[in-house]
């Protein structure tokens, strides 16, 4: 059986390039720290990617320092909050963020919350961000402002360029940061252009290996001393995160990316065309498509189930080799389930949260896959079971 892959945002398979490039790393065993030919050859590779990868952010002429390699999104993520809050130079408490943002920013947040920080999230309702409710919460007590780019489960592009430039015209010290993990490779993410001082990323989604992500860093963050490391020891990545690189994941990361910054315009096109394709099949279904009120990434399409829950659907499909992901995030193995905060934040009620699902595509979909896809929701609907919204 044909197998179909829709679960794009959650993981993606690896390149090609990043296969051969890992595949040459392995021959390269010297440790980077080491003071030898064997050390120097490892180093020479890692630096080779962290260029790659900053040219696929479209920074010219980034340093070393720019741009710190990270076990995956999360870590970058915490890098970022947990290094920004308890920075030497710090002078204010107020942090401003988004009512829909991923664990690994929410969770944190709920630490430094903890930790005696403000924290202000914004609403989200249909995917936007209200520009006059950021300017009501942005003032010169805030410290940063972290929202992300592409939301994971609705796919909607929150406007960060106009926020963060408000930001910067309100408290020109405010540090901004971006969860960059689903925009990059599938639209242009440039830090500069978004007035963004950290942007996070991460290898997996981008047909890169996993248990390895970035954070990009501002000349000017590191320059005011904006940024201190989470993680100690022996001072690689310029001091910000210890401990001896993951140097095969990281050269496979540099050939993803640089994949993926060739190839860009070309993939944005082809998941854009299937998105619209498979948006007009699933329109023709007894389903609603849950699109944002601003503009939408071009390989994330959610959708809400008549009456059916998105985990009983999730199995169906599964069933025939099909892949998608639940859109509540709930957790079937937990006695209260919780409902999506993404979801919630969109406008979606609990019951629809629960009835909802990701489709979410790469260059390497088809539109035979959007097809057999349909098909099978459309059996699903008619043999699965309806559950009561009251």
């Amino acid at each position: 059986m044909a197998e179909v892959y829709l679960d794009n945002s959650a993981t993606t398979p690896i390149c090609d390039e990043a296969k051969r490039a890992m595949l040459s790393a392995m021959e390269c065993y010297g440790n980077p720290s080491s003071l030898h030919s064997k050390g120097f050859e490892s180093s020479k590779m890692i630096e080779e990617a962290r260029k790659k990868i900053l040219c696929s952010l479209f920074v010219r002429n980034g340093k070393a320092d720019n741009l710190i390699f990270t076990a995956g999104g999360t870590e970058a993520d915490n890098l970022a909050l947990l290094g920004v809050a308890y920075a030497k130079t710090r002078r204010a408490n107020r942090i401003i963020t988004t009512d829909s943002e991923h664990s690994a920013i929410e969770k944190t947040l709920q630490r430094l919350e903890a930790d005696g920080f403000e924290v202000v999230r914004l609403s989200t309702v249909g995917g936007r961000i209200d520009m006059d409710e950021f300017g009501a919460a942005m003032n010169k007590n805030t410290l940063l402002v972290t929202i992300m780019h592409v939301n994971n489960e609705t796919g909607a592009v929150y406007n960060i360029k106009d926020c963060f430039k408000l930001a910067k015209q309100i408290n020109p010290d405010v540090v901004t940061h971006t969860d960059a993990v689903q925009s990059y490779m599938k639209m242009k993410v440039s830090p500069l252009e978004l007035y963004a001082d950290l942007v996070s990323i991460s290898a997996h989604k981008i047909h890169g290996p996993k248990g390895i992500g970035a954070l990009y860093v501002s000349s000017d963050v590191i320059k005011k001393k904006q940024l201190q490391p989470i993680i100690y020891g022996g001072g690689q990545e310029s001091s910000f995160r210890s401990g001896t690189e993951n140097f095969i994941g990281i050269v496979g990361f540099g050939a993803a990316a640089e994949r993926g910054y060739k190839n860009l315009a070309k993939d944005i096109g082809v998941l854009r065309d299937l998105r619209s394709y498979a948006v007009d099949k699933l329109s023709a279904l007894n389903v609603r498509v849950n699109t944002p009120l601003g503009e939408c990434a071009p390989h994330i399409i959610n959708i809400t189930l008549p009456s059916i829950k998105s985990e009983t659907m999730l199995h169906h499909l599964s069933a025939s080799a099909i892949y998608v992901s639940s859109g509540s995030a709930c957790s079937s193995n937990s006695a209260s389930k919780r409902v999506s905060r993404a979801l919630k934040g969109f406008g979606m009620t609990d019951f629809e949260a629960d009835c909802s699902m990701r489709i979410s595509l790469s260059a390497q979909n088809t539109k035979d896959d959007i097809d057999k896809l349909v098909l099978a929701i459309e059996d699903g609907i008619k043999k699965l079971v309806k559950i009561s919204g009251k």
